[in-house]
């Protein structure tokens, strides 16, 4: 499944939220569930409320922290300083399903880290005011649990409205975007459409980024399953303040033998030879972060005169070659690449989020041309338990891939 984000007024927590359960209206019985789990202070409740403008209708997601007054304004408290380390060690400990837990996780961490940067600070060493109040955790879990419950395997989103301005905040007046939405938004297409405000919230931002979404929907065909309109708080002028999702169903790929399917990439190669080991390394590292990067390779060559080069290959999404290219030129010293077209053949695969002594390990499934299935944990998971030693590593990657073949009901698929 691939959902599509317009966002018309924006994009926010509550915002995002929203517009999925508009789309998935069978998931909120189970979100209202997992949110009451987390241990939310008395008086604070969540709510999923029908909600028409002028000229659309949709549906709200409410935080509530206050009772209206006569005139049906809501109130919200200023809450206390909330250290990322609290809340990091609140949502880890919270009976939530693996996967929500983990994308909540790292939807707060890239936030921590955007307002690290901005305050010259460590993660650890911030403190959220906003970011950090009930609302918005209520919000980032709630996120994390519709994209683990609508089984989202990619996404895109359309050109991101910049909003002007300034914002009151807890470290004074601001402009717009914030600063550590900008730090978010690094490498994002935007628009200035002309309307004010703070259009683009830092946790709003915190999650398309996590999402990794793309430039666009695709050029390959899928049907129009579903749609989803989420209203935020605010009122624009002119405008419905909403984001907008588009479900579009995968049409089944044509099928090769022994199952799997077929599609396009575009292929990018190119050779360095002016560029040190490390800062090409580096370089390679900043375009497999890339949202449209599929893969990177980079393999040893001769060049003219004999000369050993580096030659490189980048395999990316046809809809997003040309930032690609662009990167490639930024990030390498080269200054001329080749670009084809070419088909792929891929298997049938999943991913899935397995706990294994308390760790959460990503693993990926998939289902060979025998109808054998096989695992592979991501190592970049299992390097980053220094403490386990190799020897405990590879103990620990042997039994999160046995958990994941053995689970079958799909309990925590990404």
């Amino acid at each position: 499944m691939h959902l599509h984000f317009d966002p018309v007024g924006g994009v926010a927590g509550d915002m995002f939220v929203a517009a999925m359960l508009d789309a998935f209206p069978h998931l909120r019985d189970g979100l209202l569930a997992a949110l009451d789990r987390i241990g939310l202070p008395p008086g604070v409740t969540c709510a999923v409320v029908p909600h028409r403008d002028h000229a659309l209708g949709g549906v709200r997601f409410d935080v509530s922290m206050a009772a209206a007054d006569a005139g049906g304004h809501r109130h919200h408290h200023h809450h206390d300083h909330v250290r990322y380390a609290a809340i990091r060690e609140r949502l880890a400990a919270a009976p939530l399903a693996t996967a929500v837990r983990v994308r909540a996780l790292a939807i707060f961490a890239l936030l921590a880290d955007a307002e690290a940067r901005v305050h010259g600070v460590t993660p650890d060493d911030v403190t959220f005011h906003e970011v950090g109040a009930w609302d918005s955790i209520a919000d980032i879990v709630a996120a994390s649990y519709m994209i683990d419950g609508a089984g989202v395997r990619t996404c895109s989103i359309a050109p991101l409205p910049l909003g002007s301005g300034r914002i009151e905040t807890a470290h004074g007046t601001l402009p717009v975007p914030a600063p550590a939405t900008v730090l978010l938004l690094e490498g994002m297409r935007t628009v200035d459409d002309g309307l004010p405000g703070e259009r683009v919230t830092p946790t709003g931002a915190a999650i398309v980024r996590h999402l990794g979404c793309a430039a666009g929907p695709g050029r390959q065909p899928r049907r129009l399953a579903g749609t989803g309109i989420g209203f935020g708080s605010r009122r624009l002028p002119g405008i419905s303040n909403v984001l907008r999702v588009l479900v579009l169903a995968d049409e089944p790929a044509a099928m090769m033998e022994g199952g799997g399917g077929r599609d396009e990439v575009a292929a990018i190669e190119f050779e360095v030879d002016d560029q040190t080991a490390e800062d090409l390394a580096a370089g390679l590292d900043r375009l497999r972060a890339m949202p449209d990067v599929l893969d990177v390779l980079q393999m040893p060559a001769f060049g003219k005169k004999g000369r050993l080069v580096s030659h490189v290959r980048v395999l990316a999404r046809c809809d997003g070659e040309a930032a690609v290219v662009a990167a490639c030129f930024r990030e390498t010293a080269t200054i001329g690449l080749r670009v084809q077209t070419v088909r792929r053949a891929v298997l049938d695969r999943r991913s899935a989020i397995v706990e294994v002594d308390g760790r959460a390990v990503p693993v990926k499934i998939v289902a060979r041309p025998d109808g054998v299935r096989t695992a592979k944990a991501e190592s970049d998971a299992l390097a980053a338990d220094a403490s386990a030693g190799r020897a405990g590593r590879e103990r620990l990657r042997r039994a999160a891939e046995e958990a994941a073949l053995l689970r079958r009901d799909g309990t925590d698929e990404e």
